[in-house]
């Protein structure tokens, strides 16, 4: 039950802060230099025209109404509009606008983007994580031995190098020279060809072509992966190896080793689960770095995901996609902290969220 109050406190603290981030996020947009309807039309439109769109997308209305009414379109449940003028209604829903660029609702577009870039960030964090917690051990169990010396180096080229100029160095030498792999975009594994439809969900024939998709979709995602999950990999190298070495220096450690207790042991068993709060922690903070790294290994790529969205939106002064992308952005982060700091309790018994603790 204090676990349970503690998450639902989190999610109510969660709503200041997104309100915060949709006013910054509104007031910033509305004062980028430049007019979205003159990038539409161009450099000389008709004011008649002009006009017309204008009063379409809402922004002949004062920044202080526009204001209230995106408020009360991205409220989930109890505000709505009825033109353009806010009121209390128990409706549901969310309503991001309509992009300016695309003359599409904001939401399809997320919609249509955010599985790829939820793609790109699920297998970056993996390789990350498979990559980073045996390397840090290993480095830990072995300080300042060879072992050890790699890792440390590989790690500090990894935090020092830029995700874009990995991913640039990978096509040249994968795509470009040796022909292995593919260079742009993205094959989604759950987009699978018209003959598994035609072939039935309950067929051998189904499950063969599901299986044959997933190779193409592996060659499409290996490059990327790398490209976002390095820097991701290396911090979190760096922070298992610090953490194990805290763990291996304990008093019950040395009273394990004292008894004869096997190393492997003293490391599967008592020392690597209580390393791993640090690692949890760097993980949930690092969704921001990831965000930001997904819009630049994107854009190199060639991945409509939701980093080109909101690239998109930023040079053409698309205001409802930039405050669209960057509230789901929002979003997703404060989740991602909260289930951080829940996942600590799992990790280590000694975490409570008990009643005395919240």
């Amino acid at each position: 039950m204090g676990l349970f109050r503690y998450a639902t406190r989190r999610l109510l603290q969660a709503i200041p802060v997104l309100l915060g981030i949709a006013t910054i996020t509104f007031f910033l947009s509305n004062a980028v230099p430049g007019d979205p309807i003159d990038i539409m039309l161009g450099p000389s439109p008709a004011q008649e025209q002009k006009a017309a769109i204008r009063a379409k997308y809402g922004l002949d209305r004062p920044l202080w109404l526009r204001y209230i009414t995106y408020l009360g379109d991205v409220s989930p449940i109890w505000l709505s509009t009825v033109d353009g003028f806010p009121y209390v209604a128990p409706e549901f829903g969310v309503d991001l606008g309509r992009s300016i660029h695309f003359g599409a609702p904001v939401t399809e577009k997320i919609k249509e983007r955010l599985p790829v870039t939820m793609l790109l960030m699920g297998s970056a964090f993996t390789f990350a994580l498979v990559t980073a917690v045996p390397l840090g051990v290993i480095s830990a169990y072995r300080r300042n031995q060879p072992t050890d010396h790699v890792s440390r180096v590989v790690a500090l080229v990894g935090v020092s190098t830029p995700s874009f100029w990995i991913g640039l160095e990978l096509i040249i030498v994968f795509s470009f020279y040796l022909g292995w792999l593919p260079s742009n975009s993205l094959v989604m594994p759950w987009n699978l060809p018209p003959a598994a439809d035609q072939a039935g969900l309950l067929s051998v024939e189904f499950w063969r072509i599901a299986a044959s998709h997933q190779v193409p979709v592996l060659q499409h995602l290996i490059l990327p992966t790398i490209s976002l999950g390095t820097l991701q990999m290396a911090a979190i190298t760096r922070i298992e190896r610090s953490a194990m070495l805290e763990q291996l220096s304990q008093d019950y450690v040395q009273l394990a080793r004292a008894y004869g207790v096997r190393d492997r042991k003293i490391l599967r068993k008592h020392a690597f689960r209580p390393a791993q709060l640090p690692v949890i922690t760097i993980v949930g903070l690092n969704l921001t770095t990831a965000f930001g790294g997904a819009v630049l290994t994107e854009t190199v790529f060639s991945i409509n995901g939701m980093g080109t969205l909101i690239l998109t939106g930023v040079l053409n002064i698309d205001y409802p996609l930039i405050m669209g992308t960057t509230l789901v952005f929002g979003l997703i982060f404060v989740l991602g902290v909260i289930l951080t700091d829940i996942s600590y309790a799992y990790v280590d018994p000694r975490v409570s969220y008990g009643d005395q603790e919240a």
